[in-house]
C-alpha cells in the first residue's frame, strides 16, 4: 500500500464508506455533521487520494475474498438456473401427480439483478403538473 497523506477522519470516512457504499452516511460515521455530511461525502469521493484509497481497499477485498462481478453474475445465473428446475409433485402417498413445480421468486430476482447488470431496465419517473395535469412547456428561441 501507499503511504498514507489522509488524516484520521479522512481514513475513518474511508473505511465506513466500504461497509455501504454510501458518502453521506460515511461522512456522519466519520464525524462530520450530519447538515453537511451529503456534500462532504461527495467531495471526499471527488479527492483524488481518497478515491485512489477506495479504490486500493476495494482491489484488496476483491483479491482477499475472491468475490468479483463475474462471481456474483456467474452464482446469480446458477441460483436463477436452479429455481427453474421443474420440480414433480408427489401426492401423500409418493406418487407423481403428473404435476410440476419450480421456484419462480428465487428465479424472478435472480433474472432481475442479472437484467439491472445488463441495464436491461431503467426506472422511468413521469412528471406531471398540478393535480396530473400535463405540463406546459415553453421554449424561447433567441435570434441573435
Amino acid at each position: 500500500m501507499a503511504e498514507n497523506k489522509l488524516n484520521a477522519r479522512q481514513n475513518t470516512f474511508i473505511a465506513e464508506y466500504l461497509v455501504d457504499m454510501n458518502a453521506t452516511q460515511a461522512a456522519i460515521r466519520a464525524g462530520y455533521s450530519e447538515k453537511t455530511a451529503y456534500s462532504i461525502g461527495e467531495e471526499n469521493l471527488r479527492k483524488p487520494e481518497i478515491a485512489n484509497a477506495i479504490q486500493e481497499q476495494l482491489r484488496y477485498r476483491e483479491q482477499r475474498t475472491l468475490v468479483t462481478a463475474d462471481y456474483v453474475i456467474t452464482s446469480l445465473k446458477a441460483v436463477a438456473e436452479r429455481c427453474m428446475v421443474a420440480e414433480p409433485i408427489f401426492d401423500t402417498h409418493g406418487e407423481p401427480t403428473g404435476e410440476y413445480r419450480f421456484d419462480s421468486s428465487g428465479a424472478n430476482r435472480a433474472l432481475e439483478l442479472l437484467g439491472k447488470n445488463l441495464k436491461m431496465f431503467t426506472d422511468r419517473q413521469e412528471v406531471t403538473g398540478k393535480d396530473g395535469a400535463d405540463l406546459n412547456i415553453i421554449v424561447r428561441v433567441s435570434d441573435g
